[in-house]
């Protein structure tokens, strides 16, 4: 059975018109005899990755969730609205047959975490950094038994190596779902401290998103929003709200 090609409108890329959508239903099939794993089928024919794989899971229902995303689109399909498919072909395409190169590509973020980076002044951003930043680092540093260092301005500083063994041990730990959601978080966060964070449920989406765009925020209460900003910003929270629901429906699985 030929299946529907997913990969123009599955990956985030440059801005590009949106396709017509093409079909009446959107449902959930098994692939043998009526049992897992769970393909998600458009009138019937099976959805494709942008790799040309079927896009299915054992897990029901996030199948049953990415067919509602599905049957959700109205006369275009936009991706914006579809994270936990562009998860799942994530998952698919590139953590499972490159997890390694994966990770080592992460692990270059190490020395350039945002909460490892604070502000000299004023005082009162300082205040907030402290007051926000630091209870996750705490956090993490206690999980993995060793302690990130924190300076003043945005001049490069190297983790010690025993941060870099630590969160490299914490990464590979990982199961693939949670791997997929973290480097997803921490490319729109620009922390693995606070990516790590969600995918361990130490903090919800929203607290990830409200930590990740604090001095954006403190800037904005000084001297005003712009609609360019706000609408970054709106992004940004929308993708970690579908991460957040993709980590609750991939909880405890493996692949």
């Amino acid at each position: 059975m030929a299946g529907v090609d997913l990969s123009k409108i599955a990956v985030r890329e440059a801005p590009r018109p949106k396709p017509k959508r093409f079909y009446k239903t959107a449902t959930v099939g098994p692939s043998g005899h009526g049992g897992p794993p769970y393909r998600v089928l458009l009138d019937g024919k099976p959805v494709l990755t942008p790799a040309k794989k079927t896009l299915e899971t054992d897990n029901r229902a996030l199948a049953e969730n990415i067919a509602i995303e599905w049957d959700a689109q109205v006369s275009h399909i936009d991706p914006e609205t579809m994270p936990l498919t562009r998860l799942l072909s994530t998952l698919i395409d590139r953590v499972g047959p490159d997890r390694a190169a994966i990770i080592a590509e992460l692990l270059k973020f190490v020395d350039a975490d945002l909460l490892c980076y604070r502000a000299a002044h004023p005082a009162d951003l300082v205040h907030r950094q402290t007051m926000v930043w630091q209870p996750v680092l705490d956090w993490v540093d206690a999980m993995c038994g060793a302690a990130h260092v924190t300076v003043t301005g945005i001049l490069p500083r190297e983790q010690p190596p025993e941060v870099h063994r630590a969160m490299r041990a914490a990464i590979e730990s990982l199961t693939a779902p949670a791997l997929t959601a973290f480097q997803a978080a921490a490319g729109l966060t620009s922390s693995l401290v606070l990516s790590l964070a969600l995918v361990r449920g130490r903090l919800s989406a929203e607290e990830v998103f409200a930590a990740a765009v604090l001095d954006e925020t403190y800037q904005m209460e000084r001297w005003g929003d712009d609609a360019e900003a706000a609408a970054r910003r709106a992004h940004i929270s929308n993708d970690l709200k579908g991460i957040g629901r993709f980590i609750a429906l991939t909880k405890g699985a493996s692949t």
